[in-house]
């Protein structure tokens, strides 16, 4: 039986900063309905990685494949990328002129091609499944953080992409309001969502994903399901950043 293609797939893929590698020939490949998280120090390379992916930045080499689309500014693929990726970012980037629901609305209407009403309508069913529908008149300076980033999560998946990418989605937030975007990720986790998730939330890793990624220096130096990435790490420098993450008897601190 041939193997199935999968979802995503990143081959060789670099970037550079002028002297700074930030990705140096990453492979990856993430099959539909696959969970991944991607942790690693600051600087490791896992924010440039999911922005590569939906073209926020150009690689410089390699290649990346979405959905069977290759990523390409020069071939001019960005659009039908985009349609089928959804990002969500650590500063939430709502339009502070426009309500919770037209933000939501903006995505549809413009990209997808969908009327004022059917977008709405699209909108409040995906306010509703973020517990927030009360919400949907309200501008972003009205609402907490974690209000806002669930607005964010709501538009992302307006758009229904086959790819959700979270980029630190609690980092900006107060630790009160950690747990419940945490638990809306688990929820969509659960519901069977492709997702890519940068973060250094390990009890999120630990529940919801297929398999944890760990970056360092640009390179993905180790990858495995959960339980075994845990409990018995194979690279060095994964010990060790585990071990300042979790501390020394892997206990989250």
């Amino acid at each position: 039986m041939a193997e199935a293609v999968p979802l995503l797939r990143l081959r060789g893929v670099t970037k550079r900063y002028r002297a700074i590698v930030a990705l140096d020939g990453v492979d990856l490949d993430v099959a539909a309905g696959e969970r991944v998280v991607v942790c690693g120090a600051s600087g490791s390379g896992k924010s440039t990685l999911v922005q590569c992916v939906n073209g926020l930045v150009r690689h410089d080499a390699g290649t990346i494949t979405l959905d069977g689309i290759e990523v390409s500014h020069a071939l001019g693929t960005l659009p039908e990328v985009r349609a089928r990726v959804a990002m969500v970012f650590q500063q939430f980037n709502l339009f502070p002129h426009l309500t919770a629901l037209e933000n939501c609305t903006l995505g549809p209407r413009r990209v997808r091609g969908l009327g004022l009403r059917d977008a709405e309508a699209l909108a409040m069913v995906h306010l509703e499944r973020l517990r927030i529908p009360e919400q949907a008149r309200k501008y972003p300076a009205e609402l907490s953080g974690g209000q806002q980033q669930r607005v964010a999560i709501a538009r992302a998946l307006a758009m229904e992409p086959r790819l959700m990418l979270f980029d630190e989605p609690t980092s900006a937030l107060d630790p009160e309001m950690i747990r419940e975007v945490l638990d809306v990720m688990l929820d969509l986790a659960h519901a069977g969502m492709t997702m890519v998730v940068v973060t250094h939330e390990m009890g999120f890793a630990r529940e919801a994903a297929d398999r944890v990624v760990f970056m360092d220096h640009g390179r993905i130096v180790e990858q495995a399901p959960p339980e075994r990435f845990f409990a018995a790490p194979q690279n060095a420098r994964t010990r060790t950043f585990l071990a300042d993450v979790l501390g020394p008897r892997g206990v989250l601190t």
